[in-house]
């Protein structure tokens, strides 16, 4: 088992492998070129916080909230969030490598108000049960992605590839079927009515 690290100790050194970080509270601090690798995160509260050119790699954050926090220059690969509130992050901030392979990280049951994902390039990226008002979706890809069972009320979709992704049970997204690329992407019936709304037309029970 990963030794757990208490409040009021985190982060002293460059590099963490395999730690568990449990119940910090470090709001609205600063952070330079750490690496974790491995590490989980519960219970942590970082927002209004800034990791500047951090490193996290196949990491995994449960029940934090980094809402307003800022990621100039970090990586990310592999890092599962869980219940975790994230308003308000620009991920464009990262720094993202265009040999990307697999996609940086996940999102189970997130809160993700007001993010910006704009013009990122995340294939398979999972958003799954979350909630996404707000969000900047346009122009990036998302090609394979798992969006199901979000809700994505008045996020922006536009020269948006999202190629096979899933927005099975997926609620109240606005996207123009001109404007984006959706070939083979699924759709429950009853939500892909709202795909008709940028054709101008009158729907008659």
């Amino acid at each position: 088992m990963a030794p757990v690290i208490e409040p009021n100790t985190a982060f002293k050194g460059n590099d963490f492998l395999s730690k568990h970080f449990n119940g910090l509270s470090e709001i609205a601090q600063e952070w330079q070129g750490i690496e974790f690798e491995d590490c989980c995160f519960q219970d942590c509260h970082f927002s209004e916080s800034i990791f500047r050119k951090c490193k996290f790699i196949d990491c995994r954050f449960v029940r934090c909230n980094l809402s307003l926090v800022k990621v100039p220059q970090c990586q990310f690969s592999g890092v599962e969030f869980e219940e975790c509130k994230l308003v308000g992050i620009d991920w464009t901030r990262a720094a993202w490598s265009r040999l990307a392979f697999a996609a940086p990280f996940s999102f189970k049951q997130c809160i993700l108000n007001d993010c910006s994902f704009l013009g990122l390039s995340l294939d398979e990226i999972i958003i799954e049960e979350c909630k996404a008002h707000d969000v900047d979706f346009r122009e990036g890809s998302f090609n394979q992605a798992n969006f199901t069972y979000t809700d994505f009320s008045h996020s922006l979709f536009g020269r948006s590839q999202l190629l096979e992704a899933d927005f099975s049970e997926a609620s109240h997204y606005d996207i123009d079927i001109f404007n984006n690329k959706i070939k083979g992407a699924k759709f429950s019936r009853d939500e892909a009515i709202r795909l008709l709304n940028c054709l101008d037309i009158e729907l008659i029970d």
